[in-house]
């Protein structure tokens, strides 16, 4: 019998994954959950964060410190509400991960890519019991597979498959939130979830289950900074997202350089255990590096917005290119530059 995750972990989880998610939540609100002011000046640039995101980042790595521009704070509890804000023009910039931005592209949004990051993807996993006799990807066939409908793992899961020769249709997808689908996980209700960190750490560091496949050399560990193109236009605006980018690198160099240290305040953040955060960390969140918005990233987003075009869950053709702006590129490395990596502890 399995021993079920504990009823008080579910909350702060759910919400935290809610944000990582590539489909809403229950809560469908454009509107940020939280908000606060850093900074001074006559210019507000107003950015879009997801719990333990980049206010929590910036400020443990003190890049909020001699702001010449305020920061207004809009928490939101997933980046498709926050892309429909930034779409609104109520946001000038946020932050998601790879698939959001492919969404609002075939819902036609007005949103522009203005940076990306790569890490590793370890983290994003097909994950099944401790004692499930399944042993490699072929083995899902004809089996019960929890996922996240538009999320990154959704595409994760898609990509998984076909190299294993297999695909959606012979799965039986279920498609649920993050906090059903680790209910359903423990429950032992379906024979495997596919999903992201923290949550595979979590799993993981409870022992309740095991990984099957990773998405390392299936998808393409890509995050992105979106930004409006009103806010683009406007020359002060555009200095104040440059700079803001420019903050947000130094900051991700500083994670790398203290896990522990983040860790502990994005456990504190986000109600997440400290050893689940810094296994989180040291397998996903630590290793990104920012590097360019160029031709390889918007190849591999065009895969990722056909795929779901072909899947009828985007109903349109995107061309991913028409939502990007490489401004901001400057001399950072490529897109396939390869992520950090944490020495074995």
């Amino acid at each position: 019998m399995r021993r079920r995750l504990a009823p008080a972990l579910l909350l702060p989880l759910a919400l935290l994954l809610a944000a990582c998610s590539g489909s809403s939540s229950a809560d469908t609100s454009t509107g940020g959950t939280g908000e606060g002011t850093d900074g001074k000046g006559s210019l507000t640039l107003n950015v879009g964060d997801q719990k333990g995101g980049s206010e929590a980042v910036l400020r443990a790595a003190g890049e909020l410190d001699n702001l010449d521009y305020k920061i207004k704070w809009s928490t939101f509890t997933s980046g498709p509400p926050l892309l429909e804000a930034v779409n609104a023009k109520a946001v000038d910039i946020g932050g998601v991960g790879n698939t959001p931005p492919v969404f609002a592209a075939g819902a036609g949004s007005k949103i522009k890519i203005v940076a990306a990051t790569h890490g590793t993807s370890k983290g994003e996993a097909i994950l099944v019991a401790n004692d499930s006799p399944l042993k490699k990807t072929q083995d899902l066939k004809g089996k019960s597979i929890a996922v996240a409908q538009g999320s990154s793992a959704h595409f994760q899961l898609v990509a998984s498959l076909e190299e294993a020769g297999l695909s959606l249709s012979d799965v039986k997808v279920k498609y649920l939130q993050p906090a059903d689908a680790l209910a359903a996980f423990t429950g032992g209700r379906v024979d495997a979830w596919a999903v992201w960190d923290p949550y595979t750490s979590q799993v993981l560091q409870a022992k309740q289950g095991r990984i099957l496949t990773t998405g390392e050399g299936v998808v393409n560990g890509l995050g992105f900074q979106v930004a409006s193109p009103t806010a683009l236009a406007d020359k002060k605006k555009a200095a104040a997202i440059g700079d803001y980018l420019e903050r947000l690198r130094r900051a991700q160099d500083w994670v790398y350089k203290h896990p522990e240290a983040w860790a502990k305040v994005w456990a504190k953040d986000t109600g997440l255990p400290y050893e689940v955060a810094l296994a989180a960390v040291k397998r996903t969140n630590g290793t990104r590096v920012y590097v360019a918005v160029d031709k390889a990233a918007i190849a591999s987003e065009q895969q990722i917005a056909d795929t779901f075009t072909k899947l009828k869950l985007i109903p349109r053709k995107v061309t991913f290119e028409d939502f990007v702006d490489t401004r901001y590129n400057g001399d950072l490395p490529p897109s396939t530059t390869a992520p950090r990596t944490y020495k074995e502890s």
